[in-house]
């Protein structure tokens, strides 16, 4: 099997173990935990947000250590942490515990995605590495798409599920190291971390955290919007969580998009939808058939989105593509943090719809953020036809 292939299919099964399973199973079977460990919405959210606050610090580790020690050694501490997180998950007797272990499961995913790019940078040919590099991201649709069924088998046995989740992750530590190259990249004349902060893509961190921000108002409520609008139960819910991860293999295309048709259209057209979804399935109006479409044009929109901010980064960064990566993630996860906490809150003590409007507006501010703008030599991405700025040199 060549490298390049290897590469791919085993981060697209890292990215959706780390993903699909340790951070956003969490949303799907969180009215499940809370009514066995008594924990209340606002408590629920705050969890989550643990959750997206680990892969913060973890990203940033991540990219620093990926060049230094190189990405095998990252990408498999990534399998190993969200094994031993999702364990502690399936074992947790309280709130109490059930908090650090979340925190645990989400870092795995700031471990996982920075340690991919720098192998994909080496692995494979330039020409090909911006569709790579969203195929393995869309690993998030796969994990997602597995934990709907594990939802519909496993009923209120939420325990079983991340226990059949974590032993996944420990064989697919052993996979990794096979796949993944081990010795880190030659050191760029940028790697000085002050050169990053000189080259940060402001536009690219708006767009992002709003996208981010929004988003947690179906990744970590989704479940209980469901029971509240339509009386699910988790095993139903896992219908929502199948249309999602279905919908998001989209986003394996969105380095394509992105080339033929210009980051910045790309971008808007996918933030509308993400708004769209998020109405669909909150909204008091809303049936099963909507909120199954609504869950589909989330996952196609999340993915395809993260997948843009995925190109976005690199192409700003193109000497330092883990560093390309973490930024754009990094800030996608910090508007997590920040929004399921507030959406927790909100849900406590407002009718549901209130929150659900505000974090589908938040979701369409981001359409005043502009690639080109963020990239040397393109002062508007889609004029030139595309949204992929040629590579610059670093200043």
């Amino acid at each position: 099997m060549k490298a390049g292939v290897s590469l791919g299919a085993t981060g697209f099964a890292l990215i959706a173990v780390c993903y699909g399973f340790a951070r956003f199973a969490f949303g799907l079977f969180l009215p499940r935990i809370n009514a066995d460990l008594s924990l209340s919405s606002t408590l629920g959210g705050l969890i989550a947000g643990g959750s997206f606050l680990a892969y913060c610090v973890a990203i940033v580790l991540a990219a620093h250590l990926t060049e230094r020690l190189g990405p095998r050694r990252v990408a498999v501490a990534a399998a190993l942490v969200a094994g031993a997180g999702m364990t502690g998950i399936a074992l947790a007797p309280s709130g109490l515990w059930l908090a650090p272990a979340v925190m645990l499961a989400g870092s795995s995913t700031g471990l996982s995605s920075p340690p991919l790019a720098a192998a994909v940078s080496r692995v494979v040919a330039p020409a090909r590495q911006a569709v790579t590099n969203t195929v393995i991201n869309a690993g998030t649709s796969a994990g997602v798409i597995l934990s709907g069924p594990a939802a519909l088998l496993a009923g209120a046995d939420w325990r079983l599920a991340f226990g059949l989740f974590a032993a996944t992750a420990l064989v697919l530590a052993l996979a990794v190291v096979f796949s993944v190259p081990g010795r880190p990249g030659k050191a760029s004349a940028s790697a000085d971390p002050r050169s990053l902060y000189r080259r940060l893509p402001v536009r690219l961190v708006a767009a992002a955290f709003l996208a981010g921000a929004g988003s947690a108002a179906l990744w970590s409520f989704g479940g209980e919007l469901v029971a509240l609008r339509l009386d699910w139960d988790t095993g139903d819910a896992g219908l929502l969580w199948i249309a999602i991860g279905v919908a998001g293999v989209v986003g394996a295309v969105a380095g394509r998009w992105g080339d033929r048709f210009g980051i910045d259209r790309v971008h808007r057209v996918f933030l509308v939808m993400q708004a769209a979804g998020i109405v669909l399935v909150g909204a008091g109006w809303t049936t099963p058939a909507l909120t199954l479409a609504g869950g589909a044009l989330f996952g196609a929109a999340y993915i395809t989105l993260t997948g843009i901010y995925l190109v976005w980064g690199v192409r700003v960064l193109p000497d330092r593509p883990a560093s390309g990566l973490m930024v754009g993630f990094l800030t996608v996860a910090i508007g997590q943090t920040a929004g399921a906490p507030v959406f927790g809150f909100l849900m406590d003590r407002f009718p549901a719809l209130l929150p659900v409007t505000l974090f589908a507006g938040v979701t369409v501010l981001g359409l005043f953020a502009r690639a080109g703008k963020d990239m040397p030599g393109a002062a508007d991405a889609d004029a030139r036809g595309t949204g992929l700025a040629e590579p610059q040199p670093p200043r």
